[in-house]
């Protein structure tokens, strides 16, 4: 017949009930990490708006490039007062970019 000496000894469950508790914690670890894993999938979602945005951006950019030469020559005729407006030109550009815009 055997006798059971671990309840004889105070310590023993002591110590029972501390590996049982980091076998508890041992397993909430595994378990937040494998949540952690799970959940540190990245993901992007652009907008419509920041679709059109990028579009125009990439049209801008295969426009036509500025003239730094022609630009040098309008500053240089504003400065000298040589530049002219055309009032009724300026007018009808400005109301057909509005009527663009509508």
């Amino acid at each position: 017949m055997a006798i059971n000496t671990n309840k004889l000894n105070p310590n023993n469950t002591l110590q029972l009930a501390q590996q049982k508790q980091l076998q508890q914690q041992s397993t909430q670890t595994a378990s937040t990490n494998d949540q952690i894993k799970t959940s540190s999938q990245d993901s992007v979602s652009i907008t419509p708006k920041a679709q059109q945005l990028s579009e125009l951006q990439k049209k801008a950019a295969d426009g036509p490039m500025i003239s730094q030469k022609k630009v040098d020559e309008l500053k240089k005729a504003i400065s000298a007062g040589d530049y002219k407006i055309n009032a009724e030109k300026l007018a009808e550009n400005i109301a057909n970019f509005e009527s663009k815009l509508v």
